[in-house]
């Protein structure tokens, strides 16, 4: 059994009952300050340099070996959803309306579990590990507040990692993939305006509600007939709002959705042929509009030099068998705006068991004995960075 296996197996009680300690005090983006306070007492009480308050609720910590080197960087998210949990755990969590249903409580253990091994390792690397425990992941992004805050210098960083631990992986093995792994993912609202009336004269008004319904459904032939099939992407429409009663026509109606895709240049295009779509509509059928346009986070791209160390270091710890390809996926991931600006690599931690939930779901849990296998891959992908001559 070599040092890092040995450090993770000494350490994985840590590991559990830090993971169990935060999944029982979650909180919502730039909410995180209970999270927060844990996180850095346990940093300072590791002896790193910690820096809180970046981005408002957001931890940075600093392994500096004292020899030159390369700095890499090792990213973890602390927030919350805004869901009642029943999963029955007995470390279920204790503020009512709220739960770590998307493992990141998960996450940070990995990554203060991770620091424990490293700086047991210290005397065999060179260079610096920043350790970057980021808020508001969920919505709305504490990535690019973080990086406006310097989080990527002083030391700059040349490479940075993340995982997500991933029920549709077996338990234990690790997913990764070079190039796009997940979409971005942007916002769009839009307000019909017409003319109410009585509903038996239609004649008379300028229905909202049936201009509305034209304009999704001509919003759905961008994908269909001006995006290349062999191009992923999506928009769904997921809220549509009008009308109050039987017999009035709908003076307005409001819809919204989401886009998804992984090529800059698709998303680059939206909003302008979305505008022209809708407009067209509404002058044909004597109404206004209003349309909102939010743009969230970028896709996600591995680097593939840095996708091979992520590779070579699951296979070293799970084995050369349990390390998949991993599926691209149209959820969006705000990890996308550091690997913007750094070579980097995010890749899935499998917790998959049968009859597991999936993420953001009240029942969500995971195996947790998959996670000492998170805490390895860290550990094995910097010593491959760092080591020392």
């Amino acid at each position: 059994m070599d040092i890092i296996r040995t450090l993770v197996h000494e350490h994985t009680p840590y590991l559990i009952e830090t993971r169990r300690a935060l999944h029982r005090i979650p909180e919502l983006a730039f909410e995180e300050v209970k999270t927060a306070a844990f996180v850095a007492q346990a940093l300072e009480d590791m002896g790193l340099a910690v820096r809180t308050g970046v981005a408002k609720t957001g931890v940075v910590a600093m392994l500096e070996t004292g020899r030159p080197g390369p700095v890499v960087m090792l990213r973890a998210d602390m927030d919350a959803l805004p869901m009642t949990e029943c999963t029955g755990l007995e470390f279920c969590s204790t503020h009512a309306g709220c739960m770590h249903a998307c493992g990141h409580d998960t996450h940070m253990a990995i990554l203060l579990t991770t620091a424990k091994v490293l700086c047991a390792m210290r005397d065999e690397l060179c260079g610096t590990v920043k350790f970057v425990f980021q808020p508001a992941e969920e919505f709305p992004g504490g990535a690019r507040p973080m990086i406006n805050e310097g989080v990527l210098y002083s030391p700059k960083v040349d490479y940075c990692f993340g995982l997500h631990v991933w029920p549709g992986t077996p338990s234990g093995a690790v997913a990764v993939k070079s190039g796009p792994l997940m979409a971005a993912m942007d916002r769009f609202e839009v307000t019909i305006i017409g003319k109410g009336g009585h509903a038996a004269k239609p004649h008379e008004c300028v229905d909202a509600l049936e201009i509305g319904t034209q304009a999704v459904g001509a919003l759905q032939r961008i994908i269909s007939r001006q995006i290349d099939p062999v191009q992923p992407a999506l928009l769904t429409v997921a809220v549509f709002n009008a009308g109050h009663a039987f017999n009035v026509i709908a003076e307005t109606a409001t819809f919204g959705g989401t886009l998804r895709t992984f090529d800059k240049g698709v998303r680059a295009r939206w909003e302008a042929r979305m505008r022209q779509v809708v407009g067209g509509i509404c002058d044909a059928m004597g109404a206004t509009y209003e349309f909102s346009f939010i743009d969230g986070y970028p896709p996600l791209i591995n680097n593939p030099d840095m996708a091979d160390v992520i590779r070579r270091a699951a296979a070293a710890t799970a084995g050369k068998e349990n390390v998949h390809e991993a599926t691209p996926t149209m959820g969006g991931e705000d990890m996308a705006y550091y690997l913007e600006q750094v070579p980097g690599c995010f890749f899935f931690l499998g917790t998959g068991y049968e009859g597991a939930h999936p993420i953001h779901n009240p029942a969500f849990t995971v195996d947790e004995a998959a996670l000492p296998v998170g805490v390895e891959t860290f550990c094995r992908a910097v010593r491959e960075l760092l080591v020392t001559e």
